[in-house]
């Protein structure tokens, strides 16, 4: 049994890593505000006390990498990782966020066995984060329309990460991560769409007018900030390729997003 600690355990990636190591009979930490030892990016006072007997991590850094200060804090939280005695990190990146690439050199620097898996946007991102509501509302409206995306599952993260975490040959790997097509994200809300037998608009609008609506709407200014840097910035193709990753580390293809949008359906989303 190895003693994990897992940083966002309550998000979207989190989640279904905890789920598995669990099922594998592994002892979970969860890291989060509400956990049995907290654990917050804001106060790195209480960050010895969570890693004190793990022997690996997995890292979902809140909010997003990209956000200023996020590789400080990856530094930080690795030195003191490999003060504790931890022996393997294993970071949640953004595929072709230029900024999360320096927090994945922060991680090294602490001179612990890591895995990089660079993740491409998530399908659930549809199903449960900002694109859940105004898609049942019969609407969705981004700055993006014709940019493909090669979208991914989380569960097909939260594999390679349980792979990273507990199996040999992954330290010193930056993984990317893909679905195995490429869809625009009017493409994707069809097929999303059309398997719950619904109709949902797709309206591109530029990301400034999506700033404008975010902030009509009261978003934080930090989360229109990184939505307008992920559209602004990411979304402009250097995204559009596929990896085989997945298919080489698990020894299976990922999952299809029509396979997804299928089973989310079934769940009874359409009717909430």
């Amino acid at each position: 049994m190895t003693h994990i600690l897992v940083l966002g355990g309550e998000g979207k990636t989190g989640r279904p890593v905890t789920e598995r190591l669990r099922a594998r009979g592994h002892d979970v930490r969860i890291g989060s505000r509400s956990g049995p030892i907290p654990f917050d990016w804001r106060n790195a006072a209480g960050w010895p006390a969570v890693l004190s007997g793990i022997d690996a991590v997995y890292i979902a850094y809140q909010p997003d990498l990209a956000v200023p200060g996020s590789d400080d804090d990856i530094r930080k939280l690795s030195r003191l990782a490999a003060e504790a005695g931890v022996k393997r990190l294993v970071l949640l990146s953004g595929r072709g966020e230029d900024a999360a690439e320096v927090s994945e050199e922060a991680m090294k620097e602490a001179g612990i066995a890591w895995t990089v898996l660079r993740g491409s946007w998530f399908f659930q991102n549809f199903s449960e984060g900002l694109f859940a509501e105004p898609i049942l509302a019969g609407e969705l409206v981004l700055p993006s329309a014709t940019v493909r995306e090669p979208f991914v599952d989380t569960a097909d993260i939260a594999d390679m990460a349980v792979a990273a975490l507990t199996e040999e040959g992954h330290a010193g790997q930056t993984y990317e991560l893909t679905g195995p097509r490429l869809m625009t994200f009017s493409d994707a809300v069809a097929e999303f769409a059309a398997a719950g037998s619904r109709d949902v608009a797709y309206t591109p609008v530029t990301i400034e007018a999506y700033a404008e609506m975010l902030r009509e709407a009261q978003m934080p200014e930090d989360v229109i900030w990184l939505v307008s840097y992920l559209f602004g910035s990411v979304l402009d193709g250097r995204n559009e390729r596929l990896s085989d990753d997945i298919a080489r580390v698990l020894g299976r293809p990922p999952r299809d997003f029509a396979d997804f949008a299928r089973d989310v359906a079934e769940t009874g989303f359409w009717r909430t």
